[in-house]
């Protein structure tokens, strides 16, 4: 069979451009091994925010009397928290089935790999393999947890983010290596469950990628709430001992060893770009990625690459934004679409960790700015000075802005606190825009919000602080 457009990977890159292929007028199918919507829908961003909401609503129960409202007698059922989790990850993952037929997308489930003829050959389960022809193949793997050579997962003492998301019993301690985004929501979510918890971090900071503010807030909030941080450390090796294990870490003291009943591994994501046949027709990669030019076009004609496997930041919504435009940009060139997209800003994206409390942040930290030669404007209002944020009983973080001293410009905005990932976009919209700290401190934000802190921050680099 024949296809317009064929993409191998059903994860948020591979079926936002599955879906946009067929709104232009494409006919389109998709590949899937496992089940569509890939790791995000089933395994990433959306179970995990669920396993966090069971977690926030325990804590929420544990500060009752600070509201006013007495809760005697609760506590959390681990296996429901998991079953919940898996029910809202299902609901999606069926939500995706209904688009696919929606938009009369075929969904061929099996393994996909190109071949020298440029054809996607399927494997199915039953291990039959079907050769699919298209004028177009986007590849969209995505990714899989990144694994160390001394921490090989085993799935039971040394886990990865899947099995930290369905284990069959709650680990009474755990020892979380790496401190990125999986790292720091996991350790809030099995923290607030009750489990004994460390953070063992190469860095000299947790969350080493955000502004050193956040790092600071993040580290001394989690500290309060009880976990264990150790920066500038890495765990060298990990013996079985008993039902649990034994970590051997390197620290900037010396060696030292720590026992818990499990370890995650959670040190980043690698590229599924092995067994996808790229080398059967020469596609160009390097240091695991797949070389693309702006419009996501590989050195062999017809065949394209999005999402985790090319440059760029490995988040849910950049792939569909590559999603997008590559997929427009074929169009057009094919006359079914009316203009070149745009190429994506990398420097204006928005990344976002929903532990708890909440980071975002986008552009340049304050360090970054100083160091591309900018004269910096630095705003910083705490949520504690914040009368949404006093009512809500949510002041722990802060907004913090930066600007452009000479014209203006925005160069950055670094968050923590509640629900901060729902305030971002607004900083990303405004700098699309190209607006200056005058244009914002002449637009109305809404009072009482969380979000107005972000007017507040301005004010404060400019010396014109009214609330605090």
């Amino acid at each position: 069979m024949a296809y317009d457009v064929i993409v191998v990977g059903s994860g948020p890159g591979g079926y936002v451009a599955a879906i946009r292929a067929s709104q232009l007028g494409y006919k389109t199918a998709i590949v899937e091994k496992e089940s569509l919507g890939g790791i995000c829908l089933n395994w990433g961003c959306i179970p995990t925010k669920a396993l966090i909401k069971s977690a926030q609503v325990l804590e929420y129960l544990g500060h009752a009397q600070d509201y006013g409202i007495v809760a005697n007698d609760f506590k959390a059922d681990f296996h429901a928290v998991i079953k919940r989790s898996r029910g809202v990850a299902d609901k999606m993952s069926k939500g995706i089935q209904f688009l696919m037929k929606k938009n009369k997308i075929d969904v061929l489930m099996g393994m996909g790999k190109l071949n020298a003829k440029k054809e996607v050959e399927v494997t199915g389960a039953d291990g039959k393999t079907t050769a699919y022809a298209a004028k177009h193949v986007i590849l969209a793997t995505g990714g899989r947890a990144r694994q160390l050579p001394n921490l090989p997962i085993d799935g039971k003492k040394i886990i990865g983010y899947r099995e930290a998301m369905n284990m069959p019993a709650q680990p009474k301690s755990m020892i979380v290596v790496g401190s990125g985004a999986i790292g720091v929501e996991f350790a809030y979510v099995y923290n607030s469950l009750g489990t004994k918890v460390t953070i063992v971090e190469f860095m000299p900071r947790i969350v080493p990628v955000e502004d050193e503010d956040v790092s600071k807030e993040l580290e001394r909030v989690y500290r309060k709430k009880g976990m264990t941080i150790m920066n500038n450390a890495s765990v060298e090796k990990v013996e079985a001992k008993g039902n649990g294990v034994v970590a051997h870490i390197k620290t900037a003291e010396g060696m030292t060893q720590l026992e818990a009943d499990v370890v995650l591994s959670a040190v980043g994501v690698s590229s599924n770009i092995q067994n996808i046949g790229l080398e059967a027709l020469n596609i160009k990669t390097d240091k695991d990625k797949v070389i693309v030019d702006k419009h996501y076009n590989t050195n062999v004609a017809g065949i394209y690459a999005i999402g985790d496997i090319v440059p760029g930041q490995a988040l849910a919504h950049v792939a569909m934004k590559e999603a997008v435009i590559c997929v427009e940009a074929i169009a057009n060139k094919e006359g079914k679409y009316h203009h070149v997209p745009e190429p994506l800003d990398y420097s204006n994206v928005p990344g976002c960790t929903y532990c708890s409390p909440e980071i975002a942040s986008v552009g340049m930290t304050e360090k970054q700015a100083k160091e591309a030669g900018y004269e910096v404007k630095v705003g910083k209002f705490p949520f504690s000075a914040s009368g949404k944020a006093s009512a809500a009983g949510a002041t722990e973080g802060f907004v913090k802005v930066v600007f452009d001293a000479k014209y203006g410009e925005w160069l950055g905005t670094h968050m923590i606190g509640a629900n901060v990932t729902e305030i971002i976009a607004q900083t990303v919209a405004s700098r699309k825009l190209e607006t200056t700290w005058q244009e914002q401190l002449d637009t109305i934000f809404p009072h009482p919000t969380m979000s107005e802190a972000v007017k507040d921050a301005i004010e404060v680099a400019l010396g014109e602080a009214i609330h605090l």
